[in-house]
């Protein structure tokens, strides 16, 4: 029993900042943002995405706001005419150059790569950078948003999180832990005022930089063999005495990751290692989130009929624990009914992606887009 209440108590508190964080430090950029008289460049690297690149294409061309708008796309070595959609959805729009990629030299992992590319080619001219993922469709007022909350925030790199798009079981069980982990167990204002790197979070799906912080810190060049690119610029940001910020995107932006279950499974398998790190310390972090999310409901169950009183006691833990996920969802624009009440199988998955990612990196077998990430 005592056990239990611990348990209980512990739920409590990281609901509690969960709501905190909901409700007072999470940023939220306007949806009707002044005119940006800055010069933004869009970066969009490309690869393979000849099927699902228009609706964010159309997107970008559809930006208000940012009078001095240009957009760079790079085609990262696509084997399936993603530049030919390119060049068909924009024309001959002045905005938009589209550029080939050369293959990463040693080094170097893909997306670094192929970010870089986009940021040294980008109009010199530009103040603030903007990178932005295929599977992101963009609000018209956006990047103006984005910008100007970046300005506000007095930061080197803001992470607008979007809304994340789900459509399928595996969707729904494993997208929304993105963002309640970082709202769980992330403290955001200190984030924010911290200089410490290792306190650091951020999204590469739609990403704003200023760009001479982001020169500052080395750019892309800095993380050229990270697998969490995103997390470890922003890190790199951090050691370079700059601020980073993130924010709830959800009215900005939208993001459908993966199509279908096996993208999901080795989309997750190829980065949750570099995630955790050490083995040791994802087999801990795993154990006490299923210890605190997973353990309540099986144990109200299990002592239903023979005590009473310690299954009322699982059972208020798994509630507080359902709790946290409605307040991530409403914080956010995501899905929460009835989709928080399987919280505890999304904690059973992400922990089985966990083990996956480690025995696949263990025997080199991490691969994405055709390219080997470990």
């Amino acid at each position: 029993m005592t056990v239990l209440v611990a348990l209980l108590l512990a739920v409590a508190a990281l609901t509690g900042h969960t709501w905190v964080n909901a409700a007072r430090w999470l940023r939220r950029p306007t949806d009707r943002p002044d005119d940006v008289d800055e010069p933004v460049a869009v970066l969009l690297p490309l690869r393979d995405e000849a099927t699902r690149v228009t609706p964010c294409l159309r997107a970008l061309l559809a930006q208000r706001g940012v009078p001095a708008l240009r957009i760079v796309v790079l085609d990262d070595g696509s084997t399936d005419g993603t530049a030919d959609v390119v060049r068909a959805v924009v024309g001959d729009d002045p905005r938009v150059t589209l550029l080939s990629g050369v293959a990463p030299p040693p080094g170097w992992l893909g997306k670094p790569h192929a970010c870089w590319q986009l940021a040294t080619r980008a109009d010199p001219a530009a103040t603030a950078l903007v990178f932005v993922d295929a599977d992101v469709v963009l609000a018209p007022h956006a990047v103006a948003a984005a910008v100007t909350e970046l300005r506000a925030a007095r930061a080197t790199l803001l992470s607008p999180y979007p809304r994340i798009v789900v459509a399928t079981a595996a969707d729904r069980l494993v997208q929304p832990l993105l963002q309640w982990l970082w709202l769980t167990f992330l403290p955001l204002r200190a984030m924010e005022r911290s200089r410490r790197p290792s306190l650091a979070a951020a999204g590469g799906q739609f990403l704003v930089l200023d760009r001479a912080g982001y020169t500052a810190a080395g750019g892309h060049a800095s993380v050229a063999d990270k697998i969490l690119e995103d997390v470890e610029l922003a890190r790199a940001v951090k050691r370079a005495g700059r601020r980073i910020a993130l924010a709830d995107g959800s009215r900005l932006a939208t993001c459908r990751m993966y199509d279908d279950w096996p993208q999901l499974r080795d989309g997750y398998s190829k980065s949750l290692w570099a995630s955790f790190g050490h083995p040791g310390a994802a087999a801990v972090v795993v154990t006490l989130l299923l210890l605190l999310y997973t353990a309540p409901p099986l144990v109200a169950l299990a002592v239903a009929s023979t005590a009473p009183r310690m299954s009322m006691v699982a059972l208020i833990a798994y509630l507080l624990g359902v709790a946290g996920r409605v307040l991530t969802a409403r914080a956010t624009g995501g899905r929460w009914w009835p989709d928080a009440l399987a919280h505890p199988v999304s904690v059973v998955v992400l922990g089985w992606l966990t083990l996956r990612s480690y025995h696949l990196r263990k025997r080199r077998r991490l691969t994405w887009r055709g390219r080997p990430v470990s």
